[in-house]
């Protein structure tokens, strides 16, 4: 997770206009906890279920076994999430020294977890595909039905891995001189991961498989809690939802037009190698 480091020689640290001020209210600071929790729930509900029925699928003989990539990758996520809640807290808590001390683990972490995510990716996919091309009778139809359905999560896999690095990045870049853009933007970046877990939600009303569109809302829906709180008590548009929005919004239009096309599906099958 993020570390808020020394100030740069001669150049004096931005002032966070939106919660560094002295008419701060304490849940200016607790506002993120809060997000680091509402993001644990949301992925707790959207996994645990999924996690549960596949265990016993596992245990039925319907599936082959788990691959080591999805329990490295859920590993990692796991414990991003709850250094997440760690930073927030000692942020929260003026525990800047242990902050900056754990956010070294951070700078590990996230780019094991995009790792671990491609690699996740690469196995799932291959695996449909052999079983697709040579499983027994029953499951290789089945399996023939799930390749375009990959297909398409690979373009939301693919968005992830490349939006989350990014907003990371941005966030620590800005750690040193702009400490409301920093704690912002480690936020949105991890919000950028939720549709994994929300699009395992089926009881919730849905635009896919003909579209990821409503997964796209539920991740606005998700950092709502803290703009709302940002618009409320500061009445700005901080910049940091501006940056992402942008990006977020571009990247969700092209993941939309691209959703379920003959082209995607050839471009996908090429990423892959198959």
């Amino acid at each position: 997770m993020a570390t808020i480091a020394e100030e740069l020689p001669g150049r004096a640290p931005r002032p966070d206009l939106l919660s560094g001020t002295p008419r701060a209210h304490p849940i200016d600071r607790w506002i993120y906890v809060f997000m680091a929790v509402w993001f644990i729930i949301i992925v707790l509900v959207g996994f645990i279920p999924d996690s549960l029925m596949k265990i016993e699928a596992v245990r039925t003989g319907a599936r082959p076994p788990l691959p080591l990539p999805m329990h490295v990758h859920a590993v990692l996520m796991g414990s991003f999430l709850l250094l997440l809640l760690a930073q927030t807290s000692l942020a929260a808590m003026g525990r800047i020294e242990r902050h900056r001390s754990l956010g070294r683990v951070g700078l590990v972490l996230a780019p094991a977890l995009v790792l671990a995510g491609i690699v996740l990716a690469v196995t799932n996919y291959h695996g449909a595909w052999t079983l697709a091309q040579s499983g027994p009778p029953g499951l290789r139809e089945a399996m023939a039905a799930r390749i375009p359905v990959l297909d398409n999560i690979l373009l939301l896999q693919l968005r992830i891995g490349l939006l989350f690095p990014l907003f990371i990045w941005l966030g620590l870049r800005a750690r040193a001189l702009d400490a409301g853009l920093h704690k912002r933007m480690m936020i949105l970046a991890t919000a950028v991961t939720l549709p994994a877990a929300i699009d395992r939600m089926d009881w919730l009303p849905t635009t896919l498989p003909v579209s990821p569109l409503a997964s796209d809302l539920y991740v606005l829906l998700a950092i709502s809690p803290m703009f709302v709180w940002d618009l409320v008590r500061n009445r700005a548009v901080h910049r940091a939802y501006w940056s992402w929005g942008a990006v977020y919004v571009l990247a969700s239009v092209a993941a939309n037009l691209l959703w379920n096309t003959p082209a995607w599906h050839e471009t996908a099958r090429r990423i892959m190698g198959v």
